[in-house]
This record gives C-alpha cells, structure tokens and sequence, in this order.
C-alpha cells in the first residue's frame, strides 16, 4: 500500500544505496504476520545486519555511524 513515510525513508537513504542492500518488507502480507505484530504502529522500522536500528524516521548520524562501523568490521 502506498507509505509516504516509507517513501520519504527512502530517499533519505538513496545516498547510501551503494553501501548497503535494502531490503523492503511488506508487513502486511501474511507471512510477514510477525512483523505486523511488532510493528504496526512504528512504521517504518529500521534493521541493519539483522539488529533494530530506529524507526519512524531515519536519524541519519545513527545510521551513518552504524554503517561505518559495520564497514569497518568488514575490513
């Protein structure tokens, strides 16, 4: 379904795209009733390397310090 805060999450991130993968999930679905469960008033919820991240909004220092150290860790 449409999600304008999805929507804006991602164009905050499209600067990062080459960094890292997104990988959307549609909570509404039924195999995705879990995350439904979870997450249904927090949309959207961030995930980075299989850990929560934030949600809501992107808080782009967070992200960016995650990401680094992730980087890093890769190294």
């Amino acid at each position: 379904k449409p999600c304008p805060l999805c929507d804006e999450a991602k164009e905050v991130l499209e600067p990062y795209k080459k960094r890292f993968i997104l990988q959307e999930v549609d909570i509404t679905l039924p195999e995705n009733s879990a995350w439904y469960d979870k997450y249904k008033y927090d949309i959207p919820v961030f995930h980075l390397n299989g850990k929560f991240l934030m949600k809501h909004q992107v808080d782009i220092q967070k992200f960016e310090d995650q990401l680094m150290k992730l980087e890093l860790q890769n190294d």
